[in-house]
């Protein structure tokens, strides 16, 4: 009987210990260790998408230079946004970099980064029906990306700021929504009629909508300022890549090279400065 006692408290004692040293191995040795960093993301412009068979992208680019200067492979690995969390924790993909706005609830369930980019969100539907949505939004078909800040902020899920001059919530009140899975798609809706509106971010809207493109019907309405948000880099919680991301982002930025990325696809503006 005192064998087995014994038996049991050994192996009870080395579960224990393989289970501290499995919670105390660093997400940095985990990804350095399998030579790669899988970044989940959602095709849009001017973050990730294809120009014809080519992956490019602000987030794309600044991700590759990134990666090079941590000596990991960068693998992007499209997911559905609404389960980017569980992609996350579950480690089917490393980290979020795909223009994810900086939330306190975002904060709470992983590990951020500084913030890179400056957003907001935007109005979006047919050019000649605009004017007419705006004065009157009872009734009118709203489309924004499931888990995005757009929804967030449209359903109140995420609470407004001092830099909110009109509540998305109360705004869009009287208006019927719809969850779709990507902003392209809440774009894709407008232009087909089957809403009015899409709440997107403006990074994205702006990039993606007016002449010369596929959205040259549509235009963009910032005048209602639902909130000035930021872009960050989302890793598990108490990851310590985190740092490793920031301090790299600081170098790429006073050697210029974010600077110059930003400036291939208009994003100059929207940096957000650092020290």
């Amino acid at each position: 009987m005192k064998k087995l006692l014994a038996l049991a408290l050994a192996v009870m004692m080395a579960c224990l210990i393989t289970g501290i040293a499995a919670a105390e191995e660093s997400d940095w040795d985990y990804i350095s260790g399998k030579g790669k960093m899988v970044v989940g993301m959602t095709l849009f412009a001017p973050m990730n998408y294809y120009e014809g068979d080519e992956f490019v992208g602000f987030d794309t680019e600044l991700t590759k230079a990134v990666g090079e200067k941590l000596g990991v492979e960068i693998k992007f690995e499209e997911i559905n946004w609404d389960s980017k969390e569980i992609e996350l924790n579950s480690k089917n993909i490393d980290c979020i970099w795909n223009g994810m706005c900086i939330t306190p609830e975002r904060k709470e369930n992983m590990s951020m980064t500084n913030a890179y980019l400056y957003n907001t969100q935007a109005i979006v539907a047919k050019t000649d029906k605009m004017a007419d949505l705006l004065a009157n939004l009872e009734g009118v078909n709203v489309v924004a990306e499931q888990g995005s800040t757009g929804e967030g902020k449209l359903l109140g899920t995420i609470e407004d700021d001092e830099t909110v001059e009109v509540s998305a919530k109360e705004f869009f009140s009287k208006s019927n929504y719809t969850a779709v899975d990507s902003m392209a798609k809440a774009l894709m809706e407008v232009k087909s009629g089957t809403a009015d509106i899409a709440l997107v971010d403006s990074v994205c809207a702006l990039a993606m909508v007016g002449e010369g493109t596929d959205y040259a019907d549509m235009s963009v309405n910032l005048d209602n300022n639902f909130g000035l948000q930021e872009y960050g880099i989302a890793f598990r919680k108490g990851s310590d890549v985190t740092e490793k991301v920031n301090e790299i982002i600081v170098e790429l930025t006073k050697d210029g090279t974010v600077a110059e990325i930003a400036g291939r696809y208009g994003l100059t503006d929207a940096l957000v400065p650092v020290e």
